[in-house]
């Protein structure tokens, strides 16, 4: 990282818990992102209500990720019509 680069720092609560997020990311995107997984883990807290906190956050790192991986999946194909409309 370059030392111009400017951090920033952001207190945000997740789950009832308040962390501090550092990073080159402007604050609104880490406060959206922050929003995001509080969201998840609330709705995967509805749903299964024993988990442990760990457990919690297991799945929703699961979730996102399985959600980041189909959109990526989904970009790839777009990206290879795309290609493929172009070369026609």
């Amino acid at each position: 990282m370059k030392l111009k680069e400017k951090l920033n720092r952001l207190s945000v609560t997740i789950f009832n818990d308040e962390y501090v997020i550092k990073g080159q990311a402007d604050e609104s995107h880490i406060e959206k992102v922050s929003v995001y997984v509080d969201r998840m883990m609330k709705q995967i807290s509805q749903k299964n209500p024993d988990l442990s906190p760990k457990q919690l956050a297991v799945l929703t790192a699961l979730n996102t990720t399985d959600e980041l991986l189909k959109l990526q999946e989904n970009y790839d194909e777009l990206i290879k019509l795309l290609d493929e409309a172009d070369n026609k």
